[in-house]
């Protein structure tokens, strides 16, 4: 459900005529006002509850978000679709560099489902990347926007361990809508004057993408943890082409069937890989309850 939230992403923001970081704002400050009732009246006691590190790393977190969503979608502006998408992508890989920089050991079936998962959005995509300034320019803000989406996903996995999903989602969306919000006044992004059809589609974009698709991201991580969320959201890929194929008419290229194949693959081995140190740290305690 989370995949086909954010699968909705591209093609909505594709057909919403608002400046890129004006969509970023009002998709996360729509969810914070649709968030806020639950947030504040049924998880009250739980936002009190958080500790300091806890508020600390949701910040972090939000800080991440706001940055993934101010230099992803305004690269779609500047470089190729398929480049920004591969780019964008390389999540799972930055998630699981930074696993090890954190001291963890990934198992070889998880590096290897990594890099076969993206390797089936390059075959999507044909990572076509240009060689013009204003292209490079746009490669580099996809490439920034998948390093921040590695961090807040991880931070996300930390921060769930002790706090529920509408607590810890409240204060970071609310921390990414602020944040969006002066980036948007400071580089003069119009907020305002839209044709109700575009604030309808604001309106689902929230609804599908943030709140279906992210918020449902942030529930599950902290049982699938990062590396197989972040392998996971690559089929946003075939997603969005299948969707942008239903609904605008974009027939998706012939390779995105086996592109489709080759990252559920790839998935299958980060899932298989992830589980093996679990079953490990079982079996001692299997073994003494047998004694």
């Amino acid at each position: 459900m989370a995949i086909a939230g954010i699968s909705l992403s591209a093609p909505l923001t594709a057909t919403i005529a608002a400046p890129a970081l004006a969509i970023a704002f009002w998709r996360n400050a729509m969810a914070v006002g649709a968030l806020t009732p639950l947030a504040l009246v049924r998880h009250r006691g739980e936002l009190r509850g958080m500790g300091r590190r806890a508020v600390l790393l949701s910040l972090a977190a939000g800080v991440l978000l706001a940055v993934h969503f101010a230099v992803w979608l305004p690269s779609l502006r500047m470089t190729s679709v398929a480049s920004s998408t591969a780019l964008v992508t390389t999540t799972p890989i930055w998630t699981t560099l930074l696993l090890r920089l954190r001291g963890h050991r990934p198992p070889a079936l998880v590096w290897a489902g990594t890099g076969l998962a993206f390797l089936g959005v390059v075959i999507l995509t044909g990572v076509d990347f240009a060689v013009s300034a204003r292209a490079l320019a746009g490669d580099a803000l996809a490439l920034a926007g998948g390093i921040a989406a590695a961090g807040y996903v991880l931070l996300g996995a930390e921060v769930r361990r002790t706090v529920g999903t509408v607590a810890y989602t409240y204060v970071l969306y609310v921390t990414t809508t602020v944040l969006l919000l002066g980036t948007c006044l400071l580089s003069g992004a119009s907020l305002g004057g839209y044709s109700g059809g575009t604030w309808l589609k604001l309106a689902l974009l929230t609804v599908t993408a943030q709140l279906l698709g992210h918020s449902l991201i942030n529930r599950v991580v902290k049982g699938l943890g990062p590396s197989v969320t972040s392998t996971a959201i690559l089929l946003e890929t075939p997603g969005a082409a299948l969707i942008a194929a239903l609904w605008l008419n974009q027939l998706p290229p012939a390779a995105a069937y086996p592109a489709l194949l080759v990252i559920l693959a790839g998935l299958a081995l980060v899932i298989r890989g992830d589980r093996l140190p679990r079953a490990r740290l079982e079996e001692p305690a299997t073994a003494t309850r047998s004694a």
